[in-house]
């Protein structure tokens, strides 16, 4: 058996483009999940314009069209009966597809590029070489089908979700203390035929809608969660009563066919420590997560595979010095403005008084809120890669391999 230049723990967005990347350089790649595919995953099911635009530089977006419906903008609603449409610019699109439809198109493009994709792979734990007097990650233990399995390549990208199994087990990340909130979500039969996402944004909670092909809707309610709440034991009594309390939303989804079982998640936040290991990277939500409302976190994911990718392959041209600062550095080039937008947005709905105030700003400014919502949808970053055709900066440190 050839042995791997990359071993991608998790085969959600992060993980796949990670090793489509890689394996399109040239690594060999192992890419595996703990869940047994086709998954089904609560997600909020939209991809921003932004973040198209990323998948279509790295020749993904073709893969995704036939099972995503074009999304033109956003509906954005506040707690007053205020609600402002906001279409997206220079007649850019985004996506709304279901996460099932996502990744199964991600991983097909993995194996095309050469990957090898191993589900229901249970990952105990990290193996550790500390030869060196420094510990370095050289693999991981895994559970397949029963039976316990190491793994051994020189690059382990964690890439398993905001629970990571291996960056929580190494210290690199820790749920966070606050804010302790929870999602729900479930696909509902709709109808309706819009090509808006919709976020409600109310006291305490917000909901997103988005309408997917096929006459169905992804519905998500973001909330406070305390310990002990009951009301999270019966899910579906929970969002239909959350729904019930919507004005906007409450005629449409009456009665409605819950077309797939609600999932529950939470508490959403986790945080990255700060710390590093060589031989390890983190990708996508094991990087740190709170909630985005504003549907950012595929632009993370995405973008922030790519990024992985690119440390992986130098540190298998190059080795390990340095590595680890300079993908900080970009990760915080790329997403820490976006970060503090969307933790401005979180606080808001956190403090009633600030709600009411967007609220009635919208009313009277409501090309304030149009202007947000490109922002959002990352239009600017749409543009500007529609505009460059440099291939990927990934392709610098190309490798080959005998196989």
């Amino acid at each position: 058996m050839s042995r791997d230049d990359v071993l991608i723990v998790g085969a959600g967005p992060a993980g796949a483009v990670a090793a489509v990347v890689l394996a399109r350089a040239g690594a060999r790649v192992r890419l595996i999940d703990r869940s047994k595919f086709p998954r089904h995953k609560l997600c909020g099911d939209t991809i921003n314009p932004g973040t198209l635009a990323i998948l279509g530089r790295l020749g993904l977006r073709t893969a995704l069209e036939r099972d995503a419906l074009p999304l033109n903008g956003m509906l954005v609603s506040g707690p007053r009966g205020v609600s402002v449409e906001g279409r997206y610019p220079d007649g850019l699109q985004g996506f709304s597809i279901s996460r099932s439809a996502m990744d199964h198109a991600l991983i097909g493009e993995a194996l095309r590029a050469g990957a090898t994709f191993d589900d229901d792979v249970v990952v105990r734990e990290a193996l550790i070489d500390d030869a060196s007097g420094l510990p370095t990650v050289a693999g991981v233990t895994a559970l397949v089908h029963g039976a316990l399995r190491r793994w051994r390549a020189p690059v382990v990208i964690a890439a398993d979700g905001r629970r990571s199994t291996l960056a929580s087990s190494l210290g690199l990340l820790a749920p966070a203390a606050a804010p302790r909130r929870w999602a729900i979500g479930a696909y509902f039969e709709d109808p309706s035929s819009s090509t808006l996402g919709e976020m409600h944004i109310r006291k305490g909670r917000y909901i997103g809608v988005a309408p997917l092909p096929g006459g169905a809707a992804n519905v998500c309610v973001v909330k406070p969660s305390s310990a002990g709440d009951l009301a999270w034991a019966d899910p579906e009594t929970l969002l239909r009563r959350e729904l019930a309390d919507e004005p906007m939303l409450r005629e449409r989804f009456a009665g409605g066919r819950i077309v797939r079982p609600p999932i529950v998640l939470g508490p959403l936040a986790a945080d990255a420590t700060g710390r590093a290991m060589d031989g390890l990277l983190v990708a996508g939500d094991a990087a740190g997560f709170i909630d985005p409302m504003t549907g950012d976190g595929l632009r993370f994911a995405v973008r922030g595979g790519e990024l992985a990718a690119a440390a992986a392959l130098e540190a298998l041209a190059q080795g390990w010095q340095g590595v680890h600062a300079r993908l900080l550095t970009e990760r915080r080039r790329e997403f820490s403005v976006k970060w503090r937008f969307n933790r401005a947005l979180r606080a808001s709905v956190e403090r009633p008084a600030l709600v009411d105030a967007a609220s009635a700003g919208a009313h009277f400014l409501p090309g304030v809120v149009r202007r947000m919502i490109a922002y959002a949808g990352d239009c600017g970053l749409a543009r500007s890669e529609s505009r460059s055709h440099e291939p990927s900066a990934v392709t610098h440190h190309q490798i080959h391999t005998e196989r």
